[in-house]
């Protein structure tokens, strides 16, 4: 093995970033930035304890319901009822910064939003994230400090909106997943059950 230990070995196999590529970061929401976010039911939030460990989340909503604009330097992210572990959030009580990550299904290219969050219980924009009746349980402040778009190259390597690539079974079920992987008390069958879609959305806002 060959380790990589310093900043000037990387570059000599990377190569410096074209001018475009440096260029591209903001500090503000621009407009197009908004309609990014606006179309995006789906984000990746990345966070960090005191210690460095780190913890990548999956959120996702209707569009129009999830993320609210406060202004251009600020925008506020709807929690759901989870698993109540709270791992992210967590570690923005003991590190305040975080990384999103916004998709768009269909669209091979994201926009990162790099800064710092806050948790809130309440706000006025609260009743604008409601979602079939639900307000949301709390909402991730985020002070941006960074954002760019990324290109496409990942998702155009992975073909991850291909359907003709999709194979969804090469697992078992979660339910097997977690059968195989967790201890619990509960039977396959039982877990079938409980993570049947009919079954399991209707817990999808109800606490």
């Amino acid at each position: 093995m060959s380790e990589i230990t310093s900043a000037e070995q990387l570059r000599e196999l990377l190569g410096t970033p074209m001018p475009r590529a440096i260029s591209k970061e903001r500090v503000a929401l621009h407009d197009r930035d908004l309609e990014w976010i606006d179309a995006s039911p789906f984000l990746v939030m990345a966070t960090g304890d005191a210690e460095g460990n780190l913890d990548a989340s999956p959120k996702g909503d209707p569009t129009g319901s999830f993320v609210h604009v406060v202004d251009r330097h600020t925008l506020a992210i709807a929690e759901r009822p989870g698993n109540r572990r709270a791992d992210g959030y967590l570690n923005i009580l003991a590190n305040p910064h975080v990384g999103l990550l916004f998709l768009i299904p269909g669209r091979n290219e994201t926009l990162r939003v790099n800064g710092r969050a806050r948790l809130l219980r309440d706000a006025p924009y609260f009743d604008e994230l409601v979602v079939k009746g639900h307000r949301p349980i709390l909402a991730v402040e985020v002070a941006v400090e960074q954002i760019f778009f990324h290109c496409a190259k990942a998702f155009l390597r992975s073909g991850l909106w291909k359907p003709e690539t999709w194979d969804p079974g090469v697992l078992p079920s979660h339910a097997r997943l977690v059968k195989e992987t967790q201890k619990t008390e509960e039977t396959v069958a039982e877990l079938e059950a409980y993570y049947a879609p009919e079954n399991y959305e209707r817990g999808l806002y109800k606490g």
